[in-house]
């Protein structure tokens, strides 16, 4: 009897958490969707643009890396496990702990990155490095915002400490400082430069100031506001060692993936990192409002039955969490596929952003899009693992991911010469050649059980699709954005989606014959 107490307790925090974390991500995706059209609108697809979202990626990259990625992966298990056994003392040393090496790691390397940016330009982007003037320009705004990784990284552990405790508020909303720190420098004080690229560099550094000032309030509640130490004796942190190699070694083979990606959009035609930056900008938006919210929530929850030794509602957690990717991953990317040149001509097509830029963008978000469900699951699927601290199945599965995706970019976009396009289509199957791989896993070690391929889940995401995709054939058909003027765009994409959502719950509904809300407990 209180293992099924402890499982409808479980079910009513799980779902109360994600609301949370996707409220609070949603909004922080429309700021950053706002936060796009004010940068396209200053830039186009111009060079400088192109320097600004390559840029502005090398921080995020490693910020996957030190925050979200390896160290948070390897971090919040052990941490957990701390908070389970009631011991404050033990769980302030080893916070306190953790992160003086975290401060001491992100000095070190940014201090590098700073002195050899011109090398990190050419890691990253070669085709930046020898034109001597986007080399120049590159080499300044990687090194006035690169320090943005520190704080970014450090505002990611706070998150991280809080998940823990169940507090996800403030995690969630977060990011929309940064959206609104480079919205108002590209609305208002960008302009007013001969340079406004640089404006934007530091308005990033500024943001990542804002984003670490407001968690020490929430920090400070809850009891566990650290204070660095370097303390190598402590034995979380020895722990923390031997769990984060193997997380180190799949980030960084994760985070050289996206470096392949960048790198060969670089020697493309200019444009081209711009094109797959929006392209790649929608894709992210379902998959940071649902798939990162879920794998937020997953991590911190799956640590914690982990540590109790419940199984079943382990298994039933991550069947939860695939159930919910899938129901709204399917419909995401029949939306994109058919509503691609809609939705980038509605958001985009203004100012330097021009009819050749919508259309090349249009592209690659189709190619993104047929990878978008995989991009979700490997939200899910992960923590799975991670929760375990078993970080190595991860590390073999990117190894494997690195190989294929590069292999793809080259023979795509270069020998088959599909541009960009190819880069994004071999992202998105090295995504569903990742997910397969961690599915058998996960099934082979019993975490996942499959009772029947015909199921009323399976025939109702089916249905709800092929009505969906009728009514989307049909109206964009019938349509042509180019030719509408911005008021219509709007307002014909604003019906565009309300009935496609109308239609796919109708009949989610209409097949499932209960609450769409029961379909997840």
């Amino acid at each position: 009897m209180s293992k099924i107490i402890n499982n409808l307790h479980t079910n009513k925090d799980f779902f109360s958490n994600l609301k949370k974390v996707v409220s609070g991500t949603s909004l922080s995706r429309f700021f950053g969707l706002i936060r796009d059209i004010s940068t396209t609108n200053l830039f186009g697809a111009s060079v400088f643009h192109d320097i600004f979202v390559i840029c502005l990626k090398i921080p995020n990259l490693f910020r996957r890396f030190f925050a979200e990625g390896a160290f948070n992966q390897a971090f919040v298990p052990l941490y957990s496990e701390y908070e389970g056994k009631k011991d404050n003392l033990r769980s302030q040393e080893f916070l306190n702990a953790i992160t003086g090496i975290l401060v001491l790691t992100l000095f070190i390397f940014t201090l590098i990155v700073l002195i050899f940016a011109p090398i990190f330009i050419f890691l990253f982007a070669p085709g930046f490095y020898f034109d001597p003037v986007k080399q120049d320009i590159s080499v300044q705004v990687l090194r006035i915002m690169f320090p943005y990784l520190a704080l970014i990284s450090l505002v990611a552990l706070a998150g991280g400490i809080q998940n823990t405790h169940q507090k996800f508020s403030v995690p969630a909303l977060t990011p929309v400082i940064f959206n609104l720190s480079l919205i108002i420098a590209a609305l208002f004080i960008a302009p007013k430069y001969d340079m406004p690229i640089y404006v934007l560099a530091w308005s990033v550094l500024l943001a990542g100031f804002l984003q670490l000032i407001i968690q020490i309030a929430p920090l400070r509640s809850i009891k566990r506001l650290p204070i660095p130490k370097l303390n190598f004796q402590n034995e979380g942190i020895k722990k923390f060692f031997v769990v984060i190699f193997p997380a180190i070694l799949a980030g960084g083979i994760i985070q050289i993936n996206l470096l392949v990606d960048t790198i060969f959009a670089s020697l493309l035609e200019t444009g081209s990192p711009t094109w797959l930056y929006v392209s790649d900008r929608l894709v992210q938006f379902p998959l940071g409002i649902f798939a990162i919210a879920i794998g937020t929530v997953l991590l911190p929850t799956l640590s914690k039955l982990d540590a109790n030794k419940e199984r079943i509602a382990f298994n039933n957690t991550i069947k939860k969490g695939q159930r919910f990717v899938l129901f709204i991953g399917v419909p995401s990317l029949i939306g994109l596929m058919f509503c691609a040149e809609d939705l980038i001509s509605t958001i985009f097509y203004r100012g330097a952003f021009n009819e050749v830029d919508v259309f090349n963008s249009s592209m690659s978000l189709m190619a993104f899009s047929m990878g978008l469900p995989f991009f979700m699951l490997m939200k899910v699927l992960t923590p799975a693992f991670f929760a375990r601290k078993d970080t190595k199945t991860p590390m073999f599965v990117a190894v494997i991911s690195l190989v294929l995706n590069a292999s793809l970019n080259y023979l795509l976009a270069f020998v088959l010469n599909f541009g960009h396009v190819g880069i994004a289509i071999g992202s998105s199957v090295a995504a569903l050649i990742s997910v397969l791989i961690l599915e058998g896993i996960l099934y082979k070690d019993g975490f996942i059980k499959i009772h029947g391929v015909i199921n009323r889940f399976n025939i109702m995401i089916l249905f709800s699709s092929i009505a969906l995709i009728i009514f989307l054939y049909f109206f964009t058909s019938m349509t042509n954005f180019m030719n509408f003027n911005q008021p219509q765009r709007f307002l014909f994409l604003t019906i565009e989606i309300i009935i496609s959502i109308a239609i796919y719950f109708s009949v989610s509904k209409l097949i499932y014959q209960k609450s769409l809300k029961n379909l997840f407990n």
